[in-house]
């Protein structure tokens, strides 16, 4: 799967078709589309979208992976004005997480997610938005004007929002609803929290679906023969 090249319109000038390392795996029913940059080993499950035809350019960093009906997203982050372009402010952040004014904004990203990011099902992160690495963002999240540190757990159905900033090494609870910048300085730490080794395991898991997929044998595996195995039978021997 190559992504789709987005279309020209008032608030995206160039037509961009998605940068796919070879080594990552897009299922046929994931959709990605635009200025989107997709790492090495990055797993997108079963419809789950990457869509850089509005905000843009959209980063997935090696070994993070997008699980099923999860997304990435963003606002628009330029517009024709009076027959100029212009930058809209506050809508990109830099690589290394600060987020940037117009005249800094063309080197900057809609959303950036790290190296070993987990995404898992059905959450959302819309940009203007920041995540480092080793986070895990749990199922039916959503995270939307916000910066997310590196080696964050965030619990499932949690919401990050209002321009909050979640510092390295938190834990939100399941269920959080963080939009002010007290409540996220008041977060416990991921370290002792029922989520403490989840992102670990979950991108190892996702990692050799993506090396599987693609044909790649997992060191683990290189000794040992594939097996399949039998369809279930209905009673009476039908199937």
């Amino acid at each position: 799967m190559t992504g789709y090249t987005n279309v020209s319109t008032d608030f995206n000038r160039f037509l961009d078709k998605p940068n796919i390392h070879p080594s990552a795996h897009v299922h046929d029913d994931a959709t990605v589309i635009g200025h989107v940059i997709i790492g090495k080993r990055v797993f997108l499950a079963p419809h789950s979208f990457v869509r850089g035809d509005e905000g843009q350019p959209l980063f997935v960093g090696d070994e993070s992976n997008i699980q099923d009906a999860a997304g990435i997203h963003a606002l628009e982050t330029e517009e024709l004005h009076n027959g100029h372009w212009v930058e809209l402010s506050k809508r990109r952040f830099s690589k290394s997480g600060e987020l940037l004014s117009p005249k800094e904004s063309p080197s900057g990203y809609a959303v950036y997610i790290g190296k070993r990011v987990s995404i898992a099902h059905q959450s959302l992160v819309h940009g203007p938005a920041w995540v480092g690495d080793d986070t895990f963002i749990g199922m039916q999240s959503q995270i939307f004007n916000a910066k997310v540190g590196s080696n964050v757990a965030i619990g499932v159905k949690s919401l990050i929002t209002g321009g909050v900033t979640i510092a390295n090494g938190k834990y939100v609870p399941p269920g959080s609803v963080i939009t002010t910048q007290g409540q996220a300085d008041a977060l416990p730490v991921r370290i002792g929290s029922p989520y403490e080794g989840t992102n670990k395991a979950v991108v190892h898991v996702n990692s050799s679906l993506a090396d599987g997929y693609n044909g790649i044998a997992s060191p683990d595996s290189s000794s040992k023969k594939a097996t399949h195995s039998e369809p279930a039978k209905a009673e009476g021997g039908q199937h």
